[in-house]
């Protein structure tokens, strides 16, 4: 069997089983299968295929069939231009939080800046921040142990073991620190609202990164009222919502002396960011 023909069978079998990305999702598990680009191998389509590597490749085609996200299988995710480790412990990382670090790092390039990241997951947001903010240090938070360690092996992957630590535990434990900068994606999607996922993320992702109780806010309180006392005067929380929650947020963040500096729009243009000043 050539990779042509491999890579169509992967193809038909991810369409019989529903994957939308199914043509593209086959080339990147054979890309992984290979050790190999995808550029490459498109590019060498008479190539023959091993009998160990279609093997391989059709135990990533079961996996990706029933519905785990092509970036636990591949074990690493995009983020901000740099390829992060992600696990089944730790949600994957989406294109509506790097506008959330874009807009951090127009406001605080070139300062020296302490950074809390509250359910830090892989790490990606507070790893990328700190490596576009040379003279900043900052610690994660995760109750997930396993997500800390992924963590962890993202700041040695990006050398930035220096600048940053990680801890296993929870929002209430942080204590006797002022940060300049807070920075969160708390769980935001309303309980009743967890059925509705697409089977990739209902089935596979961390339960406890998604769901944000009855009203979807449970976390987004508990961050918010936190960060007024561990933030600097002046300092900034920065945190994303989900779809429709800016004006109960508002309030909660007025409530909590916190004025809005700035909101920012995903892709849809809804509002998925907040960022607020403590007051």
């Amino acid at each position: 069997m050539n990779t042509f023909e491999i890579i169509k069978e992967g193809s038909n079998l991810l369409k019989d089983n529903n994957i939308s990305s199914h043509i593209l999702d086959s080339e990147i598990l054979l890309s992984k299968t290979l050790k190999k680009s995808r550029e490459e191998i498109l590019i060498n389509l008479d190539k023959k295929i091993s009998e160990k590597d279609v093997l391989v490749f059709k135990s990533y085609l079961k996996r990706r069939s029933n519905n785990e996200p092509i970036a636990y299988i591949l074990e690493e995710k995009e983020f901000w231009s740099k390829q992060f480790i992600v696990s089944k412990d730790t949600l994957v990382p989406r294109p509506e939080t790097e506008l959330l670090v874009d807009q951090i790092l127009k406001i605080y390039k070139e300062k020296k800046i302490s950074i809390l990241d509250i359910g830090t997951g892989s790490g990606c947001i507070i790893l990328s921040l700190l490596n576009n903010l040379e003279h900043s240090s900052g610690i994660g938070i995760d109750i997930s142990r396993k997500a800390i360690l992924i963590a962890k092996k993202n700041a040695l992957k990006h050398k930035l073991i220096n600048k940053v630590k990680f801890f296993n535990k929870s929002l209430e434990d942080v204590v006797c620190k002022k940060f300049d900068l807070i920075v969160s994606n708390p769980p935001y999607i309303k309980r009743k609202d967890m059925k509705n996922l697409s089977d990739d993320i209902k089935k596979h992702e961390p339960r406890m990164a998604l769901d944000g109780g009855n009203d979807g806010l449970d976390l987004i309180k508990k961050v918010i009222y936190k960060s007024k006392y561990i933030l600097k005067t002046n300092g900034m929380l920065a945190m994303e919502i989900g779809n429709e929650q800016i004006k109960i947020v508002s309030k909660i963040l007025i409530d909590n002396n916190f004025r809005t500096k700035h909101v920012i729009k995903d892709y849809k243009n809804n509002i998925r960011c907040v960022l607020a000043n403590k007051i």
